[in-house]
């Protein structure tokens, strides 16, 4: 099957089952972000939030559950990745059955300078960890300004601490591989947005972008998302993703002996098998970047 083309060249569809579970990990941060974020919208009836970039479909079910306590609304997914637009949408409209919410589901390009036309006009659009994929940021940011109805709000996902998961020496290869596998993950990204046509640089804050786009009231807040050790299975679960898929990407960023621990740490037949540890763990924080259309 031929997959939609990214910006980033990624084979998104192969990573759905990663971005399911991690979305059921995180699932009550996420309640708690859609929650603060729809109580912005005060009396708004039937609010629109417009999810660019849903993924695995995680913050819009938290949306569409924080519009259902809120009386009723209406949850737009949006991502260029039909595969997990379709999944997605399909996880969202189970979890909104029987509530006072709509969901639907547009494929797009969030670079698109038609962006605006494609999508209904927005009491909230949600961005996580999407922007920093296209090619020229600002100009995106701008984008998901011009689809905001009068009073409504941007909320960018973007930035935060780094994730960690692993003590400092497994027992195998040499110590501090989680910093060395993060240190290669930075490395890839970088390549990647310079090998991308059309890029430019953003060399300012995520909250000066949201100004730059014309928003008001701009601020942010972070949180932390603390899955402690001992783990749990779907915790080790997603230790063992976020390893493989940093190894992948990384793979020419590191020696040949942490390329070779961490194909043993990530190998279910292996004794060295991290997913059968429970001393891993995820401790990270993200930040949301918020801006208002004061018109």
């Amino acid at each position: 099957m031929a997959h939609t083309h990214t910006h980033d060249n990624i084979d998104w569809p192969t990573r759905l089952a990663a971005l399911r579970r991690a979305d059921d990990l995180d699932a009550e941060s996420n309640r708690h972000v859609a929650d603060r974020l729809v109580r912005l919208l005060g009396a708004t009836a039937a609010p629109v939030v417009v999810d660019i970039g849903s993924g695995g479909g995680g913050m819009s079910a938290a949306f569409a559950g924080a519009l259902a306590a809120h009386g009723g609304g209406r949850v737009v997914l949006s991502d260029a990745v039909v595969e997990l637009l379709d999944a997605a949408t399909t996880h969202v409209r189970a979890v909104a059955d029987g509530t006072p919410v709509v969901v639907e589901s547009v494929q797009a390009d969030a670079s698109s300078d038609n962006l605006a036309d494609q999508l209904p006009q927005a009491d909230l659009v949600w961005a996580s960890r999407v922007v920093h994929h296209l090619p020229d940021q600002q100009k995106a940011i701008d984008g998901l300004a011009r689809m905001l109805a009068p009073g409504g709000w941007l909320a960018l996902s973007e930035g935060g601490l780094a994730t960690r998961c692993l003590p400092w020496d497994l027992g195998i290869g040499e110590p501090g591989l989680g910093n060395r596998l993060t240190a290669a993950r930075d490395r890839w990204f970088v390549g990647m947005r310079a090998e991308m046509p059309g890029t430019r640089s953003l060399p300012v804050g995520w909250n000066k972008a949201l100004e730059a786009a014309g928003l008001s009231g701009v601020c942010s807040f972070s949180y932390v998302v603390d899955h402690p050790a001992p783990a749990s299975e779907e915790v080790r679960q997603s230790v063992v993703d976020w390893m493989a898929w940093v190894a992948k990407v990384g793979e020419d960023l590191l020696s040949e002996s942490d390329r070779a621990t961490v194909a043993r740490l990530v190998d279910p037949h292996d004794d060295a098998y991290v997913g059968g540890r429970d001393d891993v763990f995820i401790l990270g924080a993200s930040t949301v970047y918020l801006g208002q259309n004061a018109r």
